[in-house]
């Protein structure tokens, strides 16, 4: 497959993966999502690389969900059917990035916004610069976090943080994020790159089938219910999205209203 928005670039056994839609700000358009799956399900046959870093290009590691996107396809009016399908797409990319074999490790700076953090999270190891945040803005635009992302957070910063990320849909910075675990290290923003790639070198000196076989049950221990309690999670989001306070949300987020105002949210 010939990538249009991602870039490989193989450094022995380590492999850069960097999104690249700088003037987009790496918005995960279908597109864009259907090349990350492409890209990490390539990884099942290769032997060669033992870990993968994730990069954005440009000033933001992802802006999240192309909500430009959406619109011109026409998605957020399709049938039923063919939205719960598409709402999965999210879902497949976090899953192929967490079952891949090799170690995962985030080189991130800028924003990691929505869908973009929740790509973060599935990561095994992340080196952050100082100007790195975290936002999950959902919730206000009237919607639930999707794609499986909230279990993911959770894992990261426990249930007391991980509800501040997601209920209150506020910027999180690079030093808190270090200090709640949802980040291993910060370091100065030229510094990211190479201290992802000398983290990776370290990762892919140890013997990679012990290694990947320690990866996978990790992750089955701190996962067990994730699929059991967040399956539907997309269907939670077609649910919140019809409700006139998501009519509301999507209104005043389209206007950039000052947080400071109050809006009168009825729950229905």
């Amino acid at each position: 497959m010939d990538y249009r928005y991602l870039t490989l670039e193989r450094r022995g056994t380590v492999t850069v993966l960097s999104l690249d839609r700088p003037e987009k700000a790496n918005a995960l358009s279908t597109d864009v999502l259907v090349e990350i799956e492409h890209a990490v399900l390539g990884f099942r046959d290769d032997a060669e690389t033992r870990v993968v870093v994730f990069r954005g290009e440009g000033k933001h590691f992802s802006s999240g969900a192309d909500i430009g996107d959406i619109q011109a396809r026409g998605q957020a009016v399709a049938p039923l059917v063919a939205r719960r399908r598409t709402m999965r797409m999210g879902q497949r990319v976090l899953r192929a990035i967490l079952e891949m074999d090799q170690i995962s490790i985030g080189a991130l700076h800028g924003a990691a916004m929505g869908g973009g953090a929740c790509i973060v999270t599935a990561l095994d190891y992340r080196v952050a610069a100082e100007s790195f945040f975290v936002c999950y803005p959902a919730i206000n635009q009237g919607l639930n976090l999707m794609w499986q992302g909230l279990p993911l957070a959770v894992h990261l910063v426990g249930p007391s943080k991980a509800k501040r990320l997601v209920i209150l849909g506020q910027r999180e910075h690079a030093s808190d994020l270090l200090e709640w675990g949802m980040v291993d290290e910060v370091v100065a923003e030229a510094e990211v790159l190479d201290r992802a790639l000398a983290v990776a070198d370290s990762y892919a000196a140890q013997p990679p089938v012990q290694a990947q076989m320690i990866k996978r049950s990790v992750n089955k221990i701190t996962g067990a219910l994730d699929d059991a309690i967040m399956h539907m999670d997309f269907d939670q989001g077609i649910l919140a999205g019809a409700t006139q306070d998501a009519a509301l949300a999507r209104e005043l987020y389209a206007r950039n209203f000052d947080p400071n105002e109050k809006p009168d949210f009825k729950g229905r």
